[in-house]
Protein backbone atom coordinates (compact mmCIF):
# COMPACT_ATOMS: atom_id res chain seq x y z
CA UNK A 1 0.00 0.00 0.00
CA UNK A 2 1.56 3.54 -1.06
CA UNK A 3 0.60 5.83 1.01
CA UNK A 4 2.10 8.43 -1.14
CA UNK A 5 -0.60 7.97 -3.56
CA UNK A 6 -3.66 9.57 -2.12
CA UNK A 7 -6.84 10.91 -4.37
CA UNK A 8 -9.30 13.26 -2.61
CA UNK A 9 -13.19 11.66 -2.93
CA UNK A 10 -16.32 13.22 -2.37
CA UNK A 11 -17.72 12.19 0.72
CA UNK A 12 -20.77 11.54 -0.88
CA UNK A 13 -19.01 8.56 -2.73
CA UNK A 14 -17.67 7.21 0.12
CA UNK A 15 -19.59 3.97 2.04
CA UNK A 16 -19.87 2.45 5.15
CA UNK A 17 -17.99 -1.39 5.58
CA UNK A 18 -20.65 -3.75 7.01
CA UNK A 19 -18.45 -6.29 7.17
CA UNK A 20 -15.68 -4.26 9.37
CA UNK A 21 -15.22 -6.63 12.35
CA UNK A 22 -16.05 -3.03 14.71
CA UNK A 23 -19.41 -3.30 13.46
CA UNK A 24 -19.76 -7.18 13.67
CA UNK A 25 -21.05 -7.84 17.28
CA UNK A 26 -24.16 -5.41 16.45
CA UNK A 27 -25.99 -7.73 14.09
CA UNK A 28 -26.04 -5.46 11.16
CA UNK A 29 -27.99 -6.57 7.40
CA UNK A 30 -27.02 -6.14 4.30
CA UNK A 31 -29.95 -3.87 3.75
CA UNK A 32 -29.01 -1.74 7.10
CA UNK A 33 -29.07 2.55 6.12
CA UNK A 34 -26.10 4.68 6.57
CA UNK A 35 -28.12 6.53 9.18
CA UNK A 36 -28.42 2.87 11.20
CA UNK A 37 -24.60 2.29 10.49
CA UNK A 38 -23.74 5.94 12.37
CA UNK A 39 -26.00 5.56 15.08
CA UNK A 40 -24.38 2.66 16.20
CA UNK A 41 -21.03 4.00 15.67
CA UNK A 42 -21.56 7.22 17.87
CA UNK A 43 -23.56 5.89 20.37
CA UNK A 44 -20.70 2.86 20.93
CA UNK A 45 -17.55 3.95 19.80
CA UNK A 46 -16.77 7.63 20.54
CA UNK A 47 -17.45 8.87 17.07
CA UNK A 48 -18.14 12.44 19.18
CA UNK A 49 -14.86 12.89 20.24
CA UNK A 50 -13.23 12.58 16.44
CA UNK A 51 -16.09 15.38 15.84
CA UNK A 52 -14.80 17.69 18.46
CA UNK A 53 -10.95 17.23 17.24
CA UNK A 54 -11.95 17.79 13.49
CA UNK A 55 -14.32 20.50 13.93
CA UNK A 56 -11.49 22.03 15.91
CA UNK A 57 -8.19 21.44 13.95
CA UNK A 58 -9.40 20.24 10.31
CA UNK A 59 -9.63 16.50 9.22
CA UNK A 60 -5.50 15.65 9.06
CA UNK A 61 -4.76 15.24 5.60
CA UNK A 62 -1.75 13.08 6.22
CA UNK A 63 -4.26 9.85 7.27
CA UNK A 64 -6.57 8.86 4.51
CA UNK A 65 -9.16 5.76 4.34
CA UNK A 66 -8.41 2.99 2.86
CA UNK A 67 -11.12 2.38 0.47
CA UNK A 68 -11.69 -0.91 -1.76
CA UNK A 69 -13.88 -0.26 -5.10
CA UNK A 70 -16.58 -2.93 -4.71
CA UNK A 71 -19.56 -4.08 -6.70
CA UNK A 72 -19.22 -0.51 -8.22
CA UNK A 73 -19.10 1.57 -4.78
CA UNK A 74 -16.57 3.23 -2.89
CA UNK A 75 -16.19 0.65 0.57
CA UNK A 76 -14.24 2.08 3.23
CA UNK A 77 -12.46 -0.96 4.79
CA UNK A 78 -10.50 1.50 7.25
CA UNK A 79 -11.32 4.21 8.80
CA UNK A 80 -14.93 3.61 9.19
CA UNK A 81 -15.22 5.97 12.65
CA UNK A 82 -13.60 9.12 10.51
CA UNK A 83 -15.67 8.99 7.98
CA UNK A 84 -18.81 8.89 10.44
CA UNK A 85 -17.88 11.84 12.11
CA UNK A 86 -17.47 14.02 8.75
CA UNK A 87 -20.88 13.28 7.67
CA UNK A 88 -22.18 14.20 11.19
CA UNK A 89 -20.45 17.63 11.21
CA UNK A 90 -21.53 18.87 7.44
CA UNK A 91 -25.02 16.91 7.42
CA UNK A 92 -27.01 18.90 10.49
CA UNK A 93 -30.55 16.84 10.07
CA UNK A 94 -28.21 13.84 10.58
CA UNK A 95 -26.69 15.77 14.16
CA UNK A 96 -30.41 16.62 14.93
CA UNK A 97 -31.32 12.74 14.22
CA UNK A 98 -28.75 11.36 16.47
CA UNK A 99 -29.97 13.95 19.25
CA UNK A 100 -26.06 14.89 18.98
CA UNK A 101 -24.48 17.80 20.55
CA UNK A 102 -21.82 18.78 17.37
CA UNK A 103 -19.92 22.28 17.19
CA UNK A 104 -21.08 24.40 14.09
CA UNK A 105 -18.80 25.15 11.37
CA UNK A 106 -18.48 27.35 9.05
CA UNK A 107 -18.94 27.56 5.29
CA UNK A 108 -15.39 27.48 4.27
CA UNK A 109 -14.54 24.44 7.04
CA UNK A 110 -17.56 22.45 6.13
CA UNK A 111 -16.35 22.61 2.37
CA UNK A 112 -12.84 21.28 3.26
CA UNK A 113 -14.84 18.57 4.65
CA UNK A 114 -16.62 17.70 1.76
CA UNK A 115 -13.79 16.17 -0.02
CA UNK A 116 -11.65 13.37 1.94
CA UNK A 117 -7.91 11.70 0.82
CA UNK A 118 -8.29 8.48 0.12
CA UNK A 119 -5.88 5.43 -0.92
CA UNK A 120 -7.22 2.65 -3.32
CA UNK A 121 -6.60 -1.11 -1.82
CA UNK A 122 -7.75 -4.07 -1.20
CA UNK A 123 -8.60 -6.20 2.36
CA UNK A 124 -5.65 -8.62 1.03
CA UNK A 125 -3.50 -5.79 0.58
CA UNK A 126 -4.66 -3.67 3.65
CA UNK A 127 -4.93 -6.77 6.34
CA UNK A 128 -1.55 -6.79 7.11
CA UNK A 129 -1.73 -2.58 7.96
CA UNK A 130 -4.88 -2.80 9.38
CA UNK A 131 -4.78 -6.09 11.74
CA UNK A 132 -1.49 -4.18 12.84
CA UNK A 133 -3.42 -0.98 13.83
CA UNK A 134 -6.48 -2.44 15.49
CA UNK A 135 -5.39 -6.24 17.24
CA UNK A 136 -2.31 -4.90 18.64
CA UNK A 137 -1.26 -1.42 18.25
CA UNK A 138 -2.58 2.20 19.51
CA UNK A 139 -6.30 2.11 18.27
CA UNK A 140 -7.18 -1.39 19.42
CA UNK A 141 -10.38 -3.50 18.46
CA UNK A 142 -12.06 -5.51 21.24
CA UNK A 143 -11.81 -9.03 21.42
CA UNK A 144 -14.20 -10.23 19.09
CA UNK A 145 -13.75 -7.64 16.63
CA UNK A 146 -9.92 -8.66 16.83
CA UNK A 147 -11.41 -12.47 16.02
CA UNK A 148 -13.30 -11.78 13.61
CA UNK A 149 -10.68 -10.01 11.78
CA UNK A 150 -8.53 -12.91 12.78
CA UNK A 151 -10.81 -15.50 11.33
CA UNK A 152 -11.11 -13.57 8.03
CA UNK A 153 -7.63 -13.17 7.25
CA UNK A 154 -6.96 -17.24 7.99
CA UNK A 155 -9.91 -18.33 5.95
CA UNK A 156 -10.14 -16.15 3.42
CA UNK A 157 -6.32 -14.95 2.59
CA UNK A 158 -5.07 -18.61 3.62
CA UNK A 159 -2.53 -17.40 5.62
CA UNK A 160 -1.26 -19.07 8.52
CA UNK A 161 -2.32 -17.92 12.25
CA UNK A 162 1.62 -17.78 12.91
CA UNK A 163 2.28 -15.57 9.84
CA UNK A 164 -0.68 -13.60 10.88
CA UNK A 165 0.58 -12.91 14.47
CA UNK A 166 4.23 -11.83 13.06
CA UNK A 167 2.56 -9.50 10.59
CA UNK A 168 0.49 -7.90 12.97
CA UNK A 169 2.71 -7.87 15.82
CA UNK A 170 1.00 -10.05 18.27
CA UNK A 171 1.72 -13.26 20.07
CA UNK A 172 0.72 -16.35 18.29
CA UNK A 173 -0.64 -17.76 21.64
CA UNK A 174 -3.03 -14.67 21.64
CA UNK A 175 -4.26 -14.84 17.78
CA UNK A 176 -4.45 -18.92 17.88
CA UNK A 177 -7.13 -18.33 21.44
CA UNK A 178 -9.21 -16.07 19.58
CA UNK A 179 -9.49 -18.00 16.67
CA UNK A 180 -9.77 -20.87 18.31
CA UNK A 181 -13.21 -18.65 20.18
CA UNK A 182 -14.70 -17.50 16.89
CA UNK A 183 -14.15 -21.32 15.38
CA UNK A 184 -16.21 -22.46 18.43
CA UNK A 185 -18.56 -20.20 18.11
CA UNK A 186 -19.36 -20.72 14.08
CA UNK A 187 -19.63 -24.17 15.32
CA UNK A 188 -22.28 -23.78 18.13
CA UNK A 189 -23.88 -21.83 15.23
CA UNK A 190 -23.94 -24.28 12.78
CA UNK A 191 -25.11 -26.94 15.71
CA UNK A 192 -27.88 -24.50 16.29
CA UNK A 193 -26.94 -25.03 19.86
CA UNK A 194 -26.21 -20.52 20.03
CA UNK A 195 -27.87 -17.65 18.12
CA UNK A 196 -25.34 -14.64 18.90
CA UNK A 197 -28.07 -12.34 18.48
CA UNK A 198 -30.55 -14.58 21.18
CA UNK A 199 -27.95 -13.35 24.02
CA UNK A 200 -28.94 -12.43 27.11
CA UNK A 201 -27.09 -8.75 27.28
CA UNK A 202 -26.60 -6.44 24.19
CA UNK A 203 -22.80 -6.57 24.43
CA UNK A 204 -21.57 -9.87 23.36
CA UNK A 205 -19.21 -10.62 25.72
CA UNK A 206 -16.15 -13.00 23.56
CA UNK A 207 -13.65 -12.63 25.87
CA UNK A 208 -15.36 -15.09 28.42
CA UNK A 209 -15.49 -17.66 25.86
CA UNK A 210 -11.67 -17.72 24.45
CA UNK A 211 -10.47 -17.42 27.69
CA UNK A 212 -12.26 -20.21 29.32
CA UNK A 213 -11.65 -22.84 26.30
CA UNK A 214 -8.06 -21.99 28.24
CA UNK A 215 -9.06 -23.25 30.92
CA UNK A 216 -8.54 -27.05 31.83
CA UNK A 217 -12.55 -27.59 33.13
CA UNK A 218 -14.12 -26.26 30.48
CA UNK A 219 -12.25 -27.43 27.89
CA UNK A 220 -12.63 -30.37 28.96
CA UNK A 221 -16.48 -30.42 29.63
CA UNK A 222 -16.45 -29.94 25.97
CA UNK A 223 -13.89 -31.93 25.18
CA UNK A 224 -12.20 -29.22 22.84
CA UNK A 225 -9.88 -30.84 20.93
CA UNK A 226 -5.87 -29.98 20.20
CA UNK A 227 -5.38 -26.88 18.70
CA UNK A 228 -3.96 -28.61 15.52
CA UNK A 229 -7.11 -31.21 15.07
CA UNK A 230 -10.03 -30.08 13.87
CA UNK A 231 -10.19 -26.49 13.14
CA UNK A 232 -13.67 -25.80 12.21
CA UNK A 233 -15.10 -28.52 14.56
CA UNK A 234 -12.91 -27.85 17.37
CA UNK A 235 -15.68 -29.61 19.66
CA UNK A 236 -17.12 -33.73 18.82
CA UNK A 237 -20.18 -34.00 17.89
CA UNK A 238 -21.26 -35.89 20.43
CA UNK A 239 -20.71 -32.81 22.76
CA UNK A 240 -23.46 -30.84 21.50
CA UNK A 241 -25.36 -30.73 24.48
CA UNK A 242 -22.66 -29.25 26.36
CA UNK A 243 -21.44 -27.04 24.30
CA UNK A 244 -25.13 -25.14 24.17
CA UNK A 245 -25.09 -25.50 28.31
CA UNK A 246 -21.89 -23.87 28.23
CA UNK A 247 -23.26 -21.03 25.92
CA UNK A 248 -26.16 -20.73 28.06
CA UNK A 249 -24.34 -20.56 31.18
CA UNK A 250 -21.66 -17.72 29.73
CA UNK A 251 -24.13 -15.45 27.33
CA UNK A 252 -28.21 -16.79 28.83
CA UNK A 253 -30.99 -16.66 26.42
CA UNK A 254 -33.77 -14.02 25.64
CA UNK A 255 -36.09 -16.74 23.54
CA UNK A 256 -35.71 -19.04 26.63
CA UNK A 257 -35.53 -16.50 29.29
CA UNK A 258 -32.53 -17.56 30.93
CA UNK A 259 -29.74 -14.71 31.96
CA UNK A 260 -26.35 -15.97 32.05
CA UNK A 261 -24.66 -17.13 35.08
CA UNK A 262 -21.32 -15.17 34.37
CA UNK A 263 -22.13 -11.75 35.61
CA UNK A 264 -18.13 -10.91 35.15
CA UNK A 265 -15.53 -12.18 34.56
CA UNK A 266 -13.59 -12.50 37.20
CA UNK A 267 -14.61 -14.30 39.32
CA UNK A 268 -17.09 -16.00 37.23
CA UNK A 269 -15.23 -17.18 35.25
CA UNK A 270 -12.85 -19.19 37.00
CA UNK A 271 -16.04 -20.81 39.31
CA UNK A 272 -17.50 -21.72 36.23
CA UNK A 273 -14.41 -23.68 34.97
CA UNK A 274 -14.09 -25.29 38.74
CA UNK A 275 -17.34 -26.48 38.70
CA UNK A 276 -17.64 -28.22 35.22
CA UNK A 277 -14.68 -30.04 36.34
CA UNK A 278 -16.80 -31.76 39.26
CA UNK A 279 -19.41 -34.01 38.76
CA UNK A 280 -21.92 -33.51 41.60
CA UNK A 281 -21.47 -28.84 40.99
CA UNK A 282 -22.37 -29.61 37.53
CA UNK A 283 -25.66 -31.40 38.39
CA UNK A 284 -26.55 -28.72 40.87
CA UNK A 285 -25.85 -25.80 38.31
CA UNK A 286 -28.54 -27.91 35.54
CA UNK A 287 -30.60 -28.18 38.64
CA UNK A 288 -30.90 -24.34 38.50
CA UNK A 289 -28.80 -24.02 41.51
CA UNK A 290 -26.70 -20.47 41.76
CA UNK A 291 -22.85 -19.85 40.06
CA UNK A 292 -21.93 -19.41 43.60
CA UNK A 293 -23.65 -22.42 45.54
CA UNK A 294 -22.63 -25.08 43.05
CA UNK A 295 -18.73 -23.23 43.30
CA UNK A 296 -18.98 -24.01 46.96
CA UNK A 297 -19.77 -27.67 46.18
CA UNK A 298 -16.63 -28.08 43.72
CA UNK A 299 -14.20 -27.12 46.24
CA UNK A 300 -12.35 -29.41 48.09
CA UNK A 301 -13.86 -29.89 51.55
CA UNK A 302 -9.97 -29.24 52.91
CA UNK A 303 -9.93 -25.82 51.54
CA UNK A 304 -13.11 -25.25 52.74
CA UNK A 305 -12.85 -26.59 56.11
CA UNK A 306 -9.34 -24.16 56.39
CA UNK A 307 -10.62 -21.24 55.13
CA UNK A 308 -14.32 -21.00 57.97
CA UNK A 309 -11.51 -21.17 60.80
CA UNK A 310 -9.32 -18.53 59.46
CA UNK A 311 -12.96 -16.63 58.70
CA UNK A 312 -13.77 -17.32 62.88
CA UNK A 313 -10.58 -16.38 63.72
CA UNK A 314 -10.93 -13.15 62.12
CA UNK A 315 -14.83 -12.55 63.21
CA UNK A 316 -13.44 -13.30 66.84
CA UNK A 317 -10.49 -10.95 66.80
CA UNK A 318 -13.06 -7.76 65.43
CA UNK A 319 -14.97 -8.66 68.03
CA UNK A 320 -12.85 -8.81 70.40
CA UNK A 321 -11.31 -5.46 69.19
CA UNK A 322 -15.25 -4.04 69.59
CA UNK A 323 -15.97 -5.56 72.94
CA UNK A 324 -15.45 -1.89 75.65
CA UNK A 325 -17.91 -0.16 72.97
CA UNK A 326 -19.80 -2.49 71.23
CA UNK A 327 -20.59 -5.06 74.66
CA UNK A 328 -23.58 -3.65 76.57
CA UNK A 329 -23.21 -6.30 79.12
CA UNK A 330 -26.26 -8.27 78.31
CA UNK A 331 -27.05 -11.81 79.01
CA UNK A 332 -28.03 -12.24 75.50
CA UNK A 333 -24.55 -12.08 73.62
CA UNK A 334 -22.86 -13.30 76.56
CA UNK A 335 -24.92 -16.82 75.93
CA UNK A 336 -24.03 -16.28 72.59
CA UNK A 337 -20.23 -15.76 73.71
CA UNK A 338 -20.55 -19.23 75.54
CA UNK A 339 -21.98 -21.08 72.84
CA UNK A 340 -19.27 -19.96 70.36
CA UNK A 341 -16.69 -21.03 73.21
CA UNK A 342 -18.53 -24.62 73.74
CA UNK A 343 -18.12 -24.78 69.76
CA UNK A 344 -14.55 -24.18 69.77
CA UNK A 345 -13.80 -26.53 72.31
CA UNK A 346 -15.84 -29.21 70.79
CA UNK A 347 -13.90 -28.13 67.45
CA UNK A 348 -10.25 -28.67 68.98
CA UNK A 349 -10.70 -31.41 70.97
CA UNK A 350 -12.31 -33.17 67.44
CA UNK A 351 -9.25 -31.64 65.53
CA UNK A 352 -6.61 -32.90 68.27
CA UNK A 353 -8.00 -36.47 68.73
CA UNK A 354 -7.70 -37.13 64.54
CA UNK A 355 -4.31 -35.32 64.55
CA UNK A 356 -3.25 -38.15 67.02
CA UNK A 357 -4.69 -40.49 64.77
CA UNK A 358 -2.95 -39.39 61.77
CA UNK A 359 0.21 -39.47 63.41
CA UNK A 360 -0.35 -43.06 64.75
CA UNK A 361 -1.12 -44.52 61.27
CA UNK A 362 1.89 -42.14 59.68
CA UNK A 363 -0.13 -39.99 58.15
CA UNK A 364 2.05 -37.18 56.72
CA UNK A 365 1.55 -34.03 58.89
CA UNK A 366 0.88 -30.34 57.41
CA UNK A 367 2.37 -27.43 58.85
Amino acid sequence: MDFADIKMMSVSELEFDLENPRLAAFDLKDDSTETEVIEILWESMDVHELVLSIAASGYFKHEPLIVERVGGKNIVIEGNRRLAAVKVLITPDLARSLNASVPAIDEEDRNDLLKLPTIASTRRDAWRYIGFKHVNGPAKWSSYAKSQYIAMVRREFGFELKDIAQQIGDTHNTVQRLFRGMMVIEQAERMEVFDRRDRWNSHFASSHLYTGLGYSGISSFISLRPESEEENQPVPEEKKLELRELFLWLYGSKKEAVPPVIQSQNPDLRRLDSVLANREAVAALRSGISLSYAFEISRPSSNVFEESLHEAKRSLEKARSLLSTGYDGSQQLLTIADQVLTLAEDLYDEMSRKRVSVRKRGGRESD
